[in-house]
């Protein structure tokens, strides 16, 4: 199986790169990153020697190297390449939507024209909009965007439902809740809570802290992918989720705990503008038509992953900014 991963020097992207070369012995792995502030080549070091993985630096935006890359007759585009901060999108979008959509449809056009068997796009619970107190997503669901950035992968979204619907491009969308775990960049929440608990600095808190997300360790996620990707149904979405429905105020006190610090560090700031109160997902399709669960919970990979930014302070010191509280 030949490969091409996109966006794979990122925080998901470079845990999937990594699961499926140990997972899959006979697959070889492109990786076409841009390496923007959230890439970084150290996430994938230790597979930089590996015969079946390549790097290629470079934008999916760029058409021509987009098909240059593709004459090489990959079987699978995973693509995970996006601007993922929504903060960031509140602050200026034009990014979001040149990386988001437009580059997503440079993949999609020439994954048509080169004939790829399959195309993975790695979506997001957030393009479902907020939910109420109860109830989940569906796939089904309506797709109610309220930031910059959750409307750019929701327009991701529906090209690729129309490249499906219109010509007939194997399209494979999948839409995550919130993932920790190893390597993702500081100023996400829970590693940007951790880092700062590190260095003796507040863990800030946006609004009453009782903003709910369900969580779902990064191995499961990429355990989920690598089923979608081999036994999905073209032209269908699969939500993915750790059914580990968390507010953030909860995680917070939970990291301090798991670090032995006190409740004091907790800081409340002034609330995101268009801030989705609560994220779940029904996950009952992908475990009913393919068979998959989770394996860890929610305790056991905050516990994993509080470890891990303990062990590696060598990386996030390296990247992470001032402007981070």
């Amino acid at each position: 199986m030949r490969v091409l991963v996109t966006g794979g020097a990122g925080f998901i992207g470079s845990n999937f790169v990594r699961f499926v070369l140990r997972e899959h012995s006979d697959w070889q792995v492109t990786n076409l990153d841009k390496l923007t502030y959230a890439g970084n080549p150290e996430n994938l070091a230790d597979v930089s020697g590996d015969p079946r993985y390549t790097f290629v630096k470079g934008d999916i935006v760029d058409r021509d190297l987009v098909r240059q890359l593709l004459a090489s007759n990959f079987d699978l585009i995973v693509n995970f390449a996006a601007e993922s901060h929504v903060d960031r999108s509140i602050r200026d979008s034009s990014l979001f939507i040149e990386t988001n959509v437009k580059g997503t449809h440079v993949l999609l056009e020439e994954a048509r024209h080169a004939g790829v068997s399959r195309f993975l796009q790695v979506s997001t619970d957030e393009v479902y909009g907020s939910l109420g107190p109860t109830g989940k997503f569906v796939e089904e669901s309506p797709i109610e965007p309220n930031s910059p950035y959750a409307a750019s992968k929701a327009a991701a979204d529906m090209l690729c439902r129309v490249f499906w619907h219109t010509y007939g491009t194997p399209v494979l969308i999948t839409r995550c809740g919130n993932n920790l775990g190893p390597y993702q960049f500081p100023e996400k929440f829970i590693p940007l809570a951790v880092s700062n608990v590190l260095e003796g600095k507040p863990i800030p808190i946006y609004g009453d802290g009782r903003h709910v997300r369900d969580w779902i360790y990064v191995e499961d996620h990429c355990r989920a992918l690598d089923l979608v990707a081999r036994e999905g149904q073209p032209g269908e979405v699969y939500n993915i989720g750790g059914d580990s429905e968390r507010a953030n105020i909860d995680i917070a006190k939970k990291i301090l705990e798991v670090l032995g610090k006190p409740e004091s560090l907790i800081t409340y700031v002034a609330d995101r503008p268009g801030h989705d109160r609560r994220y779940a997902l029904d996950t009952s399709k992908i475990q009913r038509t393919l068979g998959w669960r989770c394996r860890y919970s929610f305790e056991a990979a905050l516990e994993k992953t509080v470890t891990w930014y303990l062990e590696n302070r060598s990386w996030w010191q390296k990247i992470k900014r001032p402007e981070y509280l």
